[in-house]
């Protein structure tokens, strides 16, 4: 059984792209976060912070008890893509790459002789030394996987972090998988590690073991069939997939959580998405929108079906029509916005067929309507995302909401997702022109976020130790207590209710 692949993950690559943009925060512990702000999360660790437990979704209040000095870095997806093709760049001049699985990881197929193990080893040695020679380490670094298909090749690139290169042959299978989890197999998330435990399989030894019949009935069809060949080394060909969806979703900020906020955002969310439609030359049969509230647990849902179409002012005016359903709830009581505010919102165009497989509108008014949406694409696409853009869309463009993110598995066209810089933008630039202003401005706040947390938590454990060496146990009849009860505190970085 030879080599087939080389698969290429670069370690922890958002922090690894801010560490090589500013060699001063390089061997630091570094957290990439979306906005700057306690209460938010870390989407991507450096692998210095990820020995104090600091990982993706790590609250950041949490993240500066664990290491008060870690460095906070605003996010920059679209440095981030460009990052990217500039590293494919490099690898395709040592071997033929494939499609990249994500923005972060791409599988390489090894051919003739670059299938023998010295020759495979030495091809991954000349990319490390390539990023070496183009100056991308030691702030970037990646980890390479060699295996007789794509499956082991990238269990075998997570096996030695960072920086690390590890080859799987015929020979080591399958004993060299038995120290590994069941959750480091790519395909088994929490749920299918459920099933797999109630069939009896909680190791990887035992995985590897079972036969295939039991995977089949374990996954309940043939992927358990293509797990039990791909474990064994076997190149099963990649299942063709076709595009079924396109949306996005936003958990709305403060300052957007009315009904207007959420509309605005859902306006903004479904006009990048057509726009992503209409690049892919896709029609949509259908619609569907997700509201979700703080302190309920009931969503406004809609799903739509309608004759495939791709631009943008029919949608919006579907979106509309549905929304003032809600606005109707509100003039009659049925939902206090004040009091159960929107928290996230999502919209998804679903049944999507190819644009040629249907005619061409006859309707005056519907080419016109196609007619505005080529004109927003050719000037959004020149200009920057949002140069142009519906009135309803106002509110959450003043406050950048629902900005460019990067997915896991897909990494997006900068034209399309990166937006035209906004008044807010360009104020906060000319505020802040000098970057060593900035740099200050930014270790003053982190600094006072640490030191806020550090605070709230000593403050939090005195007053539970106080609690218990002080109060004295007093019952009622019955053992009810005869003090009121006290309101539960919120924990630091909690979300409460906001009006």
């Amino acid at each position: 059984m030879t080599l087939r692949c080389l698969f290429i993950d670069f370690n922890s690559f958002f922090a690894s792209v801010e560490q090589y943009d500013d060699a001063s925060l390089i061997g630091k512990p570094v957290g990439v976060v979306p906005v700057i702000a306690a209460t938010t999360c870390c989407i991507a660790a450096s692998v210095e912070a990820k020995p104090y437990a600091i990982n993706t979704g790590t609250p950041v209040w949490e993240a500066l008890e664990k290491y008060p000095d870690l460095k906070l870095v605003q996010a920059r997806p679209a440095r981030y893509v460009e990052l990217h093709h500039e590293l494919m760049g490099a690898i395709a001049d040592c071997v033929p790459h494939g499609e990249p699985l994500s923005i972060d990881e791409v599988p390489c197929r090894l051919i003739g002789r670059e299938r023998q193990r010295g020759n495979a080893e030495a091809i991954a040695r000349r990319i490390k030394q390539t990023l070496v020679e183009r100056g991308y380490s030691p702030a970037i670094r990646c980890s390479i996987g060699i295996a007789p298909n794509r499956f082991l090749a990238k269990t075998a690139s997570d096996m030695v972090k960072p920086d690390g290169l590890t080859v799987l042959e015929a020979a080591d299978l399958p004993h060299k998988l038995h120290e590994l989890e069941l959750r480091d197999f790519c395909g088994i998330g929490p749920s299918m590690e459920s099933r797999l435990h109630a069939a009896g399989i909680r190791t990887v030894q035992q995985l590897c073991a079972t036969t295939r019949e039991h995977l089949r009935a374990a996954w309940g069809g043939v992927e358990g069939d293509r797990f039990w060949l791909q474990l064994r080394g076997h190149d099963v060909p990649e299942r063709k997939t076709t595009r079924s969806s396109v949306g996005h979703s936003h958990v709305l900020g403060p300052e957007l959580r009315s009904f207007a906020g959420a509309r605005s955002v859902l306006f903004k969310l479904l006009a990048k998405a057509a726009m992503r439609l209409r690049s892919e030359r896709h029609l949509a049969g259908g619609l569907a929108i997700r509201i979700r509230f703080v302190g309920l647990e009931s969503r406004f849902e809609r799903d739509l079906s309608f004759a495939p179409i791709d631009d943008t002012p029919t949608l919006l005016q579907l979106l509309g029509d549905q929304l003032s359903q809600l606005e109707a709830a509100i003039a009659r009581g049925r939902w206090n916005p004040r009091r159960h505010p929107p928290l996230s919102v999502a919209v998804t165009l679903v049944g999507l067929e190819p644009s040629g497989s249907i005619t061409e509108e006859l309707m005056h008014s519907r080419q016109r309507a196609q007619r505005v949406s080529t004109v927003l694409d050719k000037i959004n696409r020149k200009y920057g995302n949002n140069s142009l853009y519906f009135g309803a869309m106002q509110q959450a463009i003043d406050h950048d909401a629902a900005p460019m993110r990067i997915p896991f598995a897909h990494v997006p066209e900068t034209a399309l997702e990166e937006e035209a810089p906004t008044r807010r933008s360009k104020a906060a630039l000319r505020q802040h022109a000098s970057a060593d202003e900035l740099y200050l401005l930014r270790e003053r706040q982190f600094k006072v976020m640490a030191e806020n947390a550090h605070r709230e938590s000593q403050k939090r454990r005195a007053r539970n130790a106080g609690d218990k060496a002080s109060a004295p146990f007093k019952a009622g009849a019955g053992g009810w207590s005869s003090a009121p009860k006290p309101e539960p505190e919120s924990e630091i970085g909690q979300t409460g209710d906001l009006f």
